[in-house]
């Protein structure tokens, strides 16, 4: 398809026609660069564009494909890098963290980058001790986000930082599927004072103690302990890596040394050609094809920068954006597609806008000094100089909140003021300590600067708009220091997590107490707020009810009421939970109240105990209002705490790796034992791609070098729903610059494909045919196709849509599908055992109300909701598809779970064989479930453009896209009735009838198979003789909702839970006990006749129970938590002791299969390929675990390479936790027929022969050394239809329901007990402990597992 005519430029840039006069000014026009030690040549720092991310200029521009793009809004830390500059003032580097994926590029001029390539490489065996701390601590599963958190420790490290300071600044990067502590473990391991974790109270670490044999100290006895149990039980802790730094730095023992040693010389001599360029301001011009362009401005005096506000500002000046850390102007122009002609980056010669300095009358800080600056010189000054402390400490503590290290490393309180967020954390904080902003602008003359002050209190004038005119600057912000002694500030926020995630209500509290009368009076009060109203605001009312009265109880209950009228929300408040909010203001003032009672008693002792050192006091002073001992723990806030540090440990049955079939029938690896070779099963290898993890070598999807041609793609979505879907303009689309096509269902057809498609029923469109009714919000119409990504997602957001009016029921939640009888209706089973008339009777019978007594049948009913939960998988949906063979074939590279079913899509969609498209898959950036049918719609997507035009294209998601379109885990609604009998020791379960729903969105999907597996676990682990249950997916306007890790399991499971609860409370028996007391035993079968124990493996749960509750001492738990709960009013503690099983097997029968090619090469080595997919679950691993144990080789002679459907054909989704079982079954079957060959050989060289020679030998002798493996379980462990009725000669000795067959393979089985403890004025809460033991049978990588 031709490229459609078009202009050259996305945007013409007229300020090509002024780069000659500002480089008369002394601009520079292009900028410089240093990246991992080495200067940008000029010719590739001339590519950097002004609206241009340093992420997208080091992957696009360098190929440093290292650093990840997983959100694009600085929220997951995947794109982390390091800069590094000089401190013109100290002379000292300054190495920070930040976020790639905002930081524009043209901001790093002057800065030394650091990626994940310049810690450390796999070339070499280069690996940083970082780097090596995170591979050996099994800190990476599927590594997507590994590189961004080595980055941000490195950055740490450069700091000389401490534990604790890891602990508090790890908080920008997220990892979705490793779980925290093994990174916490690593980022720790290599801190000076690391060792002091695992030192004795003597000092010494117990295993180096000359006294250990006679010391009784508890550290030492429990080490004693693991040392002499190690044969039988392996035990790893956190304390265990904390040892670990000697030989994690053995290799490079001046790694310390590493950030310094990189820095470039240039940038350190101030005489240098480049030191000296960077002293003249920058003026950089977009000009570029198919980009939109811009201007980027960085000057570097006041002046400079006042007279581009004022050249550029006003009506006829074109306009501008500042931006400094462009944490608000880089999610605009990502998310909301702001175009902006001028970026203005102030630079850092500019000393009064970056300063920081205290007087005794204020602290001054510079508009666009970085938060993090802030930060730590609040903290800093405080510790040195306790005058300042309870002004800046309050500044500090609200700031460790904000955002992220990464964040605040570039962001300024300038850029937040001038936001004018109504979320924002420090405006309220500010606003309520009095303080002013200075906004400076050019005179007429353009040399004098005009200043004006204005309170911050006054600056918000209504939503996102403040006091500032054009062409102004806030060039600092003055904050008054209060005095030593009854003048006390306060920060409050509460967020749905503690740690970089936006406030629901914030506030900043300020209070001055006068002695007069004998009594405490207030005579200055102050209270801002945010999330209260479209604007920080002011509680003015309340002020005045607090000003002049006594400082009492009673005058803040009168405030409470005042402020509860003065910030009344309604009940459709845009942002939600109206009541919530209100209640965290007035929990924020009562807060506040006895925060402030700790304060004046502190202050009353130090002036009690020296009154000369406060002058204008007189004593005696007054009374303090008094406060029961247990309502202080009111007083108490995290935003001012200590964050917990974080620990743990593992123990797991020391490796026994059992004699196989393979040893019995092959004995031929007792050779390459005696050369020293290792039983691999069994052990806690690493993960096999961790080194590529941890040096961003790991390649994905979106890091493949694409070939010449390649194209991009984004897809053109539906805005609305309900309607008809009557047209798409796309002339608009196609006359975008660099636009080369858009393409919808009119082109499948031409392609002689087939638009309809979906795991079970064919019931979604890969594009909607026009004509057709559209589902939902995020229905996929076209995809244009571009020459960049600019220009590709400008065509898509170019197409025009023609929308028909909406018609019909629009049902979204459950209850509105309900409500018009809106099912999946192929979807629907039932499953009943026992008396059927005492199920059919329990919905007629009332509920139990009041006392109970033995005999007594107790009846209770209610509904239980499941919520969504978003798979974010740190790598979004990716496709590139390259057309081979004058595009007959096709070549698909994505991130899939299920590569055979991305190619049937892929094939069916463009009309192509099978056998000629061919998908390729290497490794996913975490999957849980959303990769194995929802990447279909995207990779056909790409495919049919890719075969329309002929040429490669490739399709990355963006979050906001991906979020919207592949849907989550399912909502359920779960509506029951349920009996207990009431006995002399408890009470016992009798029956329960269950009906589920679950929201299935605008699709079927799996949503039929989930909703079967939420009915075979809603029985949890308990005994219920009578079980009636009846599922069915709602049909309703999202997106087609899919699996997700446990695949209804955890709904069917949580909705038991419930009941248990809820009877367990209507019987007055504690749960416990309720719990313990009905679970099954080894003589039980499921209510769909399975046996829990005998044929499907022993049943471990009531044991497991019984060992958690005595270890752990699980009464007296609950006695503390007791008596904790009794001493403290505001703050609140639980446990929760809960039991679990769970089904191993597709419930669909023919999915329990799996295949793999097995090569053994003449040089010993071996290389498997195999059906399943690697998402950081360690597949390929314990797959290599396998083939190693089944040759007798070491592991590292094993490789798999990628899963690829012209290797290994017709492969199953890695789903349901069944991959390694499948996969090392078959892979372990290919093994076999390889030694059966080379058998002979074994016995003509001898035992001493090592297996290279024997694959020589046999090799010479024309013996085939490839393998295809395949596995099956029997039939009899997978043959379950819930809709098969019973024989009529089925015997009557069977289980009831058995003859539906058996779903499940076994059971895996679990106990989880945790401590929990809630703020329950504010909900804040934490996790205090957990402790987990699961039975997952003989584990293949204990470390991995």
């Amino acid at each position: 398809m031709a490229p459609y005519p078009r202009s050259r430029l996305l945007y013409e840039n007229d300020d090509v026609e002024r780069v000659n006069a500002f480089e008369k000014q002394g601009y520079r026009t292009a900028p410089i660069l240093y990246v991992n030690g080495s200067r940008v040549p000029d010719d590739v720092a001339a590519k950097a564009r002004s609206n241009q991310t340093l992420l997208s200029f080091l992957r696009d521009e360098m190929n440093l494909k290292g650093s990840k793009l997983g959100c694009a809004e600085g929220g997951c830390g995947a794109c982390t890098v390091m800069i590094s500059k000089k401190d013109n003032e100290s002379g000292e580097l300054k190495h920070i963290s930040v976020n790639a994926c905002l930081m524009p590029v043209l901001a790093a001029d002057g800065c030394h980058v650091t990626t994940v390539e310049g810690v450390g490489s796999v070339k070499g065996d280069n690996l940083h001790p970082i780097q090596k701390a995170m591979v050996e601590m099994h800190g990476s599963q599927c590594g997507f986000c590994t590189p961004g958190i080595i980055v941000a420790i490195y950055s740490l490290y450069a700091n000389n930082c401490s534990t604790k300071e890891i602990e508090e600044h790890m908080d920008g990067n997220l990892c979705r599927c490793t779980g925290y502590r093994p990174i916490w473990d690593a980022a720790r391991s290599l801190c000076d004072d690391a060792e002091e974790l695992v030192r004795g109270p003597c000092g010494t670490p117990c295993r180096e103690c000359p006294e250990r044999d006679e010391c009784e100290q508890d550290c030492n006895v429990e080490d004693k302990q693991k040392a002499a149990t190690k044969d039988k039980v392996i035990v790893t802790s956190s304390k265990d890596k904390m040892k670990m730094k000697k030989s994690l730095t053995a290799c490079k023992p001046d790694w310390a040394e590493q950030p310094k040693q990189m820095f470039p010389a240039d940038l350190l001599d101030a005489s240098s050609g480049d030191s000296l360029a960077l002293t003249k301001p920058l003026m950089v011009v977009d000009n570029t094809e198919f980009h939109g362009a811009g201007t980027w401005f960085k000057p570097t005096t006041l002046v400079g920068l006042l007279k581009l506000l004022k050249e550029f500002g006003g009506p006829v000046g074109g306009g501008y954006k500042i931006v400094v850390g462009n944490t608000e102007v880089g999610i605009e122009t990502r998310f909301k597609n702001s175009v902006y002609p001028r970026l203005i980056y102030p630079g850092e010669s500019i000393d009064s806008i970056f300063q920081f300095s205290a007087t005794p009358e204020k602290v001054v800080f510079g508009g666009c000094t970085p938060l993090s600056f802030i930060q730590h010189e609040c903290e800093r000054l405080s510790k040195s100089d306790s005058t300042y402390a309870r002004t800046l400490m309050p500044v500090h503590d609200m700031l460790r909140w904000f955002a992220s290290t990464q964040i605040r490393n570039v962001a300024c309180l300038g850029g937040n003021l001038v936001t004018a967020s109504p979320i924002s954390d420090m405006n309220p904080m500010l606003a309520s300590m009095g303080a002013n902003l200075v906004l400076a602008r050019i005179g007429d003359d353009l040399k004098t600067i005009e200043r004006r002050s204005v309170p911050v209190s006054e600056f918000f004038l209504r939503y996102r708009t403040v006091d500032i005119q054009s062409g102004e600057f806030i060039e600092k912000i003055e904050v008054p220091v209060l005095p030593k002694a009854f003048e006390y500030v306060k920060p409050f926020k509460q967020a749905r997590r503690r740690e970089d995630d936006i406030s629901i209500v914030t506030s900043g509290m300020h209070i001055k107490l006068t002695p007069k009368d004998g009594a405490f009076v207030i005579e200055h009060a102050a209270l801002a707020f945010g999330g209260m109203a479209p604007k920080t605001v002011m509680a003015t009312k309340t002020a005045e009810v607090l000003i002049g009265s006594l400082f009492s109880r009673e005058t803040f209950e009168k405030a409470t009421e005042c402020l509860l009228s003065e910030m009344n929300l309604p009940e459709n408040v845009p942002g939600g939970q109206a009541a919530f909010r209100m209640t965290l203001a007035t929990s924020f003032l009562y807060k506040f109240f006895l925060s402030i009672v700790e304060e004046l008693k502190k202050d009353v002792a130090a002036i009690e105990a020296s009154p000369s050192g406060f002058s204008g006091i007189s004593l005696p002073l007054p009374g303090i209002p008094e406060v029961d001992e247990s309502e202080l723990s009111g007083a108490t806030s995290f935003v001012s705490a200590e964050k917990p540090s974080v620990s743990g440990v593992q123990t797991y049955p020391a490796p026994k790796v059992a004699s196989g079939l393979e040893d019995k029938l092959l004995p031929n690896t007792d050779a390459a034992k005696i050369k020293g070779a290792e039983d691999s099963v069994g052990k806690p290898v690493t993960h096999q791609s961790g080194p590529l993890h941890c040096t961003g070598e790991a390649v994905y999807c979106d890091d493949i070098n694409a070939p010449s041609g390649t194209l991009h793609a984004s897809l053109i979505l539906a805005t609305e729903c309900g309607g008809i879907f009557e047209a798409i303009d796309k002339e608009a689309a196609l006359r975008t610059p660099g636009i080369v096509g858009v393409f919808g269902a009119e082109d499948i057809d031409i392609l002689g494909g087939e638009n309809k498609f979906g795991p079970i029923a064919k019931d979604e469109t890969v594009f909607l045919p026009i004509g057709e009714r559209i589902g939902y919000v995020g229905q996929v119409l076209g995809v244009a196709v571009g020459e960049t990504l600019d220009s590709a997602e400008a065509g898509a957001r170019a197409a025009t849509i023609k929308y028909g009016s909406p018609s019909g029921p629009i049902p979204v939640s459950i209850e509105d599908a309900i409500a018009c009888n809106s099912f999946y209706e192929a979807t629907r089973h039932t499953i009943a055992r026992g008396d059927k008339s005492a199920l059919e009777a329990l919905k007629e019978m009332k509920d139990t109300t009041g006392p109970a007594k033995v005999g007594d049948l107790v009846k209770v009913s209610g509904s239980f909701r499941n919520g969504a939960q978003e798979h974010f998988y740190l790598e979004t949906q990716s496709t590139l598809v390259i057309p081979t063979e004058g595009d007959t074939n096709l070549t698909v590279f994505s991130s899939t779970q299920a590569a055979s079913h991305t190619q049937e899509s892929c094939a069916s969609a463009t009309g192509t064989p099978q056998s000629k498209v061919v998908v390729r898959m290497k490794r996913m950036g975490g999957g849980f479930g959303g990769k194995e049918t929802r990447n279909c719609f995207a990779s056909s997507a790409a495919a049919v453009a890719a075969k329309r035009i002929n040429r490669p294209v490739l399709l990355t998601l963006p979050r906001n896209v991906d979020m919207l379109t592949t849907g989550h885990r399912h909502c359920f609604l779960s509506k029951y009735h349920a009996t207990a009998r009431i006995t002399e020791n408890g009470a016992k379960l009798e029956s329960v009838q269950l009906q589920l729903f679950s929201n299935g969105g605008w699709g079927m999907d799996l949503s039929g198979p989930i909703v079967d597996r939420a009915i075979l676990h809603s029985d949890g682990v308990y005994y219920f003789p009578n079980f009636g249950i009846e599922g069915v997916a709602c049909k309703t306007a999202q997106a087609p909702h899919t699996a997700y890790r446990g695949f209804g399991g955890p709904q069917g499971i949580a909705a038991c839970e419930h009941i248990m609860e809820h009877l367990a409370v209507a019987c007055s028996v504690p749960k416990d006990d309720f719990r313990r007391s009905n679970m099954y035993t080894d003589n039980h079968t499921t209510h769909f006749g399975m046996d829990v124990g005998r044929t499907s493996g022993k049943w471990n749960v009531p044991s497991i129970w019984d060992r958690m509750v005595s270890q752990l001492d699980v009464p007296k738990r609950r006695r503390d938590i007791d008596a904790f709960n009794a001493k403290h009013k505001w703050i609140k503690r639980g446990a929760a002791l809960v039991p679990t099983k769970f089904g191993i097997a597709f419930t669909a029968p023919h999915m329990n299969q799996g295949g793999a090619l097995v090569h053994l090469y003449t040089d010993g080595t071996v290389l498997v390929s195999h059906g399943g997919t690697e998402m950081g679950q360690g597949l390929h691993t314990k797959v290599c675990q396998v083939a190693a144990q089944a040759f007798g080789i070491p592991v590292d002679r094993v490789y798999v390479n990628d899963t690829s459907t012209d290797k290994v054909a017709n492969t199953i989704a890695s789903a349901a936790s069944l991959s390694t079982d499948l996969y090392g079954m078959c892979t372990l079957d290919a093994c076999r027929q390889i030694m059966a060959r080379l058998k002979p050989y074994r016995e003509k060289l001898g035992p001493d022969a090592s297996l290279a020679e024997v694959a020589h030998a046999a090799f010479f002798d024309r013996v085939d050394l490839s393998a295809h493996g395949f596995y099956a379980p029997d039939s009899s462990m997978c043959n379950f239809n819930l809709a098969r009725e019973k024989p009529a000669d089925y015997p009557a000795d069977k289980a009831e329901n058995s003859w539906k067959g058996r779903p499940f393979h076994y059971f895996t089985q679990g106990v989880a007990y945790a401590e929990v403890e809630i703020d329950v004025l504010t909900g804040n809460h934490r996790t205090l402990r957990s402790d987990v033991v699961v039975d997952v049978g003989s584990s293949i990588n204990p470390a991995i597992d």
